[in-house]
C-alpha cells in the first residue's frame, strides 16, 4: 500500500528532485509532481520516479475544454501516474471526459481540486463567489464526485465534514500540511498530520517541512507516525 503521506517535490530541476528521493530510499513511495518541476524538467522526472517503483502524484489542476482534459489525463496514464487533478470548477462536462478517459488506466484515480488552500473567504468575492469556504469545496466536491472522480482535494479544514458527505471510498487529498504548529504562509487554510488524519484526509500532501528539513527521512517519519496515530 503506498503511503499516504505524498512528499512534494517543489524543485527547480529534476536532479535536485531526485537527489531527495535518493536521500528519502525506499521508505518514502509517495511524491507529488506539479507544475514547476513538470515545467522546468518535462514528464522524463516522472517516468523515472515510477521506473524506481514511487508512486505519482500528478498535480496538473487541469482546466480546460473536456477534450483536452481527456487527451491530458490519457498522457497521465501512459506515464505512470496514479493520480492526477482536474478543477472542478471546468465543470461536470470536463469530469466526466476526465474520469472516462482514465478507465483505460486502472491505477490511476482521478482527483477533482475544489478550492486552493492560498483562497480563504475574505477572497472569494474576488471571483464572484460567496464568501464561504466551506459552501463551495462541499459544492464541488459533490459534482465530482457525481461526475465520478475518485477523490477531491480540499484543505484538512474542510475534511471533516466532507468525509461525512461524501460516498464512502472516496479520496481526500489535504495539501498545506506542516509538521509543527501551522504558520500561515502562501497556503491560508493549513493544518498538521494528526489534524488531517482525524478529520478523515486519505492523505496529504507535504512540500517544504520535509524537503527543507535537516534530516528529511527524520521529518518524512514524523510525519507519517503523526499521520497513522494521530498525534
Amino acid at each position: 500500500m503506498p503511503s499516504p503521506v505524498i512528499i512534494a517535490l517543489d524543485f527547480e530541476s529534476s536532479a535536485a528532485a531526485l537527489a531527495l528521493v535518493d536521500r528519502l530510499g525506499p521508505e518514502a513511495d509517495h511524491y507529488k509532481v506539479g507544475l514547476q518541476l513538470l515545467t522546468e524538467s518535462g514528464p522524463q522526472v516522472v517516468r523515472e520516479l515510477v521506473s524506481s517503483g514511487k508512486q505519482v502524484f500528478l498535480d496538473l489542476k487541469l482546466h480546460e475544454i473536456p477534450n483536452s482534459v481527456a487527451n491530458a489525463v490519457k498522457a497521465a496514464g501512459k506515464l505512470g501516474a496514479s493520480m492526477v487533478t482536474v478543477h472542478t470548477s471546468a465543470g461536470s462536462a470536463v469530469l466526466r471526459a476526465a474520469a472516462t478517459a482514465a478507465e483505460s488506466y486502472p491505477n490511476l484515480k482521478v482527483l477533482g481540486l475544489t478550492v486552493i488552500t492560498s483562497l480563504s473567504d475574505a477572497e472569494l468575492p474576488e471571483i464572484g463567489l460567496a464568501p464561504s469556504i466551506k459552501d463551495q469545496v462541499f459544492r464541488l466536491a459533490s459534482l465530482a464526485c457525481r461526475s465520478g472522480c475518485h477523490g477531491v482535494v480540499a484543505s484538512a479544514q474542510e475534511a471533516a465534514y466532507l468525509r461525512g458527505s461524501l460516498p464512502a471510498g472516496v479520496l481526500i487529498v489535504c495539501p498545506g500540511i506542516q509538521l509543527s504548529q501551522p504558520t500561515a504562509a502562501d497556503q491560508v487554510r493549513i493544518s498538521t498530520p494528526a489534524a488531517a488524519a482525524k478529520a478523515g484526509a486519505t492523505h496529504i500532501v507535504i512540500g517544504r517541512a520535509i524537503a527543507g528539513a535537516s534530516e528529511p527521512l527524520a521529518a518524512y517519519r514524523t510525519a507519517v507516525e503523526s499521520f497513522n496515530n494521530g498525534v
